[in-house]
């Protein structure tokens, strides 16, 4: 018993080495999960609206074991294990490994890729990397996590409103349908030509026009006002500044805020 444990030790080290490292081999490991990540959401929306193939189900098989890798050693190395399962981020990867499996003996492909939209909550653990490595995220991050907002809070939706409409709507025949209606509804252009059915449908029009346009606007806020950069103030905790800022302009303390020669 004592041998298997001590087997798994080296294994375990070496995999928190390139999740948790700063050398560079981590550091390059880390940035090939933020391309498996980026790329992987990309194939998911855009493999949404194409039709199968038997080329593609055979290739989502092994893009599936990729994912079940990856997340089988997050929770290997992880110290708590069951607090990462229960995360939405990892609940969400789960939900999309199985239907990546499931493709290769259901019928309903396009309610599973539909499910695949999920994965688009991997895109504020890809915002996090990001931030760490790149100055220009870090002084950017309000905008692209109000987009990050604004793209999960969309496609979501819009997944929702296939599964729930498909059978019952002749309006909604498929995701392109469905994507029509969120954006409409969302941007208050609203044509009419597209409409939900019963009361859940009308429930989640509503949903839809609360959520979705307070998250465009805060998209638009963070667009035209002045920019600013996240630092926190050591005395009074403000965090955000002018980027030429050399006092807070709350307590009135001396801020160092880092340059782009500095980062």
């Amino acid at each position: 018993m004592a041998s298997s444990a001590e087997a798994a030790a080296p294994l375990r080290t070496a995999l928190r080495r390139l999740y948790d490292g700063n050398d560079r081999s981590s550091i390059a490991f880390r940035w090939g999960l933020l391309v498996l990540d980026v790329v992987t959401i990309g194939l998911f929306v855009e493999m949404t609206f194409a039709a199968e193939t038997p080329w593609m189900i055979g290739f989502e098989f092994a893009l599936g074991v990729l994912l079940l890798l990856d997340l089988l050693a997050r929770l290997y190395i992880s110290a708590r294990p069951l607090a990462l399962v229960l995360r939405p981020v990892t609940i969400a990867d789960v939900i999309v490994i199985i239907s990546m499996f499931a493709a290769s003996f259901a019928d309903n492909l396009g309610f599973l890729r539909v499910l695949r939209a999920l994965r688009l909550f991997r895109s504020y653990h890809v915002l996090g990397m990001l931030r760490r490595h790149s100055g220009w995220v870090r002084r950017n991050e309000d905008l692209l996590m109000a987009i990050v907002n604004l793209a999960v809070f969309l496609f979501v939706t819009t997944a929702i409103v296939f599964v729930t409409q498909h059978h019952i709507n002749p309006d909604i025949e498929n995701y392109v349908d469905a994507l029509y209606f969120a954006v409409t509804t969302l941007t208050t252009t609203g044509f009419g030509d597209i409409t939900l059915q019963g009361e859940w449908g009308r429930l989640l029009a509503v949903m839809i026009m609360i959520l979705g346009i307070s998250l465009f606007l805060r998209l638009l806020q963070t667009v035209f006002r002045p920019a600013k950069v996240r630092v926190v103030c050591e005395e009074c905790g403000l965090r955000r500044h002018d980027p030429d800022a050399v006092h807070c302009k709350h307590c009135g303390t001396t801020i160092h805020i880092p340059t782009a020669g500095q980062e």
